[in-house]
């Protein structure tokens, strides 16, 4: 070690950058004992690490989300690594809290929006990969309004799985009745895993997939090929009713269905309240 360099220095440059103590007598030595020059140094680290890892998988991570204080935007952001490890760790979530809090500022409608937005984004990504050593990708931010609503947020136990879920038609003053409701909506769109609100949503190509799987089911059970539509109709209506989250059962009590606890809630607060649309992000999705 430099003699210039003292164990004080390094600490600081520790405590500064969170860097390992190696890693910062290098840097140290490097910079000649200049602690700014030393946490560019590290910096740059960062960014060579980020390269070397590149071909990577980051599949590992932490969803989050934040809802604002009017409760009109619900926020949620997923942040990958390489290993569960490094995802549980202090440092990554605060990282990832870092990213919500400017999503939650800047509002962009994509991360690269929010990287050009906020500018000490990439300096704290830097930081982070070279103070972890993994590969760290901000995969998709996701912003939910309600104008004359209600927005909730859910992450499932272990964050790496979140939802936004949002409610139109119900008055700031009517938010006590559908405050506890809109979590527990939230959390059956996490454990059950809905497609969409409503079956008018469910894309067409999905609809037609499955009526000609029901069609080909009969067949092959022998079915005569002039009731395999009335079949299939009938199957299709079980695929909504348990793919659509304002039909499928209540997963609190499944003598009633999600549509029929907004219809409660409806009937109380007075007016037609609906819900209007959900964001859910689960570390295993394919389509990000």
């Amino acid at each position: 070690m430099n003699m210039a360099i003292t164990a004080k220095d390094v600490n600081e440059l520790r405590l500064k950058t969170g860097a390992g103590m190696m890693d910062c007598k290098k840097a140290l030595t490097e910079a000649d004992g200049n602690i700014d020059k030393a946490i560019d140094i590290l910096r740059k680290k960062g960014a060579a690490v980020a390269a070397k890892r590149a071909d990577k998988a980051a599949n590992e991570g932490v969803v989050l989300t934040s809802i604002s204080e009017d409760k009109k935007t619900g926020f949620i952001v997923e942040v990958n690594c390489e290993t569960d490890f490094v995802a549980k760790s202090d440092d990554f979530i605060a990282f990832t809290n870092f990213v919500l809090e400017k999503t939650q500022l800047n509002k962009p409608v994509s991360v690269d929006e929010l990287f050009s937005k906020e500018a000490s984004l990439q300096t704290k990504l830097d930081e982070i990969v070279g103070k972890i050593g993994e590969k760290v990708v901000i995969s998709r931010i996701g912003i939910a309004k309600a104008e004359n609503g209600y927005v909730a947020g859910y992450v499932h136990p272990g964050a790496k799985l979140g939802v936004v879920i949002t409610f139109e038609n119900i008055a700031e003053d009517k938010f006590d009745l559908i405050s506890g409701i809109a979590k527990d909506i939230a959390m059956q769109a996490a454990a059950m895993k809905p497609l969409s609100v409503y079956r008018e949503e469910v894309e067409q190509v999905i609809v037609d997939k499955e009526i000609e799987i029901y069609k080909e089911l009969g067949r092959k059970e022998g079915k005569p090929e002039q009731i395999l539509e009335k079949i299939a109709a009938g199957r299709i209506n079980k695929f909504f009713q348990e793919n659509c989250l304002n039909e499928q059962a209540f997963i609190k009590d499944n003598s009633k269905t999600v549509g029929d606890l907004v219809k409660e809630t409806a009937v109380k607060a007075g007016t037609e309240v609906k819900i209007k649309s959900f964001l859910r992000y689960h570390l295993s999705d394919e389509n990000k």
